[in-house]
């Protein structure tokens, strides 16, 4: 794991990270951030890692991504498996890549997972997939329903239960699948080794009742944007539709509707009602009370680059001895 502190001085690496819920404006602002400030974006969407799902991750534009270094963009093809571990790994690549090139890194997305486990330095349980296992507990959950699959969780591993959402079945399975393996709980094993980064983390807030008009419309452009077509030609591509990567919002429940199993009316008004929950679920990774977070109302660009030149003029303190 990178230590966070600087090859050519003492002083540890600054990273700037942006967080929130989805559609509050996180990409929009992290460019221009990185225009102000010469950042480079590091992408923690557990989306926009796949390429060839564009318009229903709400993936920067080539024309974006022209503007500002971007990392971890397009890096897989959706039949591709990807983990934390990985993702972790190769986000500290990408910090180091960063730094070592005069930007200042900046770690962007609301995947709360991905971003807690780079900034608190988790130690991932290195455990491949075990077929049989996933099998199994597939099997459990369609016969008894993902709750049931989540009070077995909560028997082995009350803590990791705790942090999972029950509809969230292949969190679940993964959990099961860690501890049924290794005899031990998964939240036992994911303990936390914070690399020394000089680190500020800027959350953007907004009113609830205009973030879901925000979502709204922009599931609307998505459609508008040809979302339907991108799904269509995933399929034809040869893609099997219970990829991981087809669990991603949008895409699960447009697949229904070129199934012929809802409407699109139904589909596009269930990716507005499951977004909103996704929102509920980014409140929890990312609570209000956390002092780590600096809040501030998405809408003022003003404080938020204020906040940010603040940080950056101050002398960072010298890395902690280990």
């Amino acid at each position: 794991m990178s230590t966070g502190t600087s090859t050519a001085s003492s002083t540890p690496v600054r990273l700037l990270a942006i967080v929130g819920p989805t559609a509050v404006g996180k990409s929009a602002l992290a460019l221009r951030l990185a225009e102000r400030f010469h950042g480079a974006i590091i992408s923690a969407d557990s989306r926009l890692i796949y390429r060839h799902m564009d318009i229903g991750t709400a993936k920067p534009s080539p024309a974006e991504r022209a503007r500002v270094p971007h990392y971890l963009i397009d890096i897989l093809d959706p039949d591709e498996p990807f983990g934390l571990a990985q993702f972790q790994e190769l986000a500290y690549q990408a910090i180091a890549d960063a730094h070592q090139q005069g930007y200042l890194p900046m770690l962007v997305g609301g995947t709360g997972q991905y971003v807690w486990a780079v900034l608190e330095g988790w130690s991932i349980p290195r455990v491949p997939p075990q077929p049989t296992i996933r099998a199994q507990l597939e099997e459990l959950a369609r016969h008894e329903g993902p709750e049931a699959l989540h009070r077995r969780l909560a028997e082995l591993d009350p803590t990791a239960a705790a942090r999972i959402d029950p509809r969230n079945v292949r969190r679940v399975i993964r959990a099961l699948e860690v501890c049924l393996t290794t005899g031990q709980p998964i939240s036992e094993l994911q303990r936390k080794n914070p690399p020394s980064y000089d680190t500020l983390i800027i959350g953007l807030q907004m009113e609830r009742a205009e973030l879901y008009a925000r979502i709204d419309e922009r599931v609307e452009q998505m459609i508008a944007a040809g979302l339907v077509d991108e799904v269509r030609r995933l399929l034809e591509a040869g893609y099997p539709p219970d990829l991981p990567a087809f669990s991603s919002l949008g895409y699960r429940q447009i697949i229904a509707y070129l199934r012929g199993e809802t409407t699109l009316e139904e589909a596009v008004a269930r990716i507005k009602r499951e977004t909103r929950r996704l929102v509920h679920q980014q409140s929890i990774w990312f609570r209000a009370d956390d002092p780590r977070i600096h809040w501030l109302p998405a809408h003022d660009y003003p404080a938020i680059e204020r906040c940010v030149a603040q940080w950056l003029a101050r002398r960072p303190a010298p890395p902690k001895s280990v």
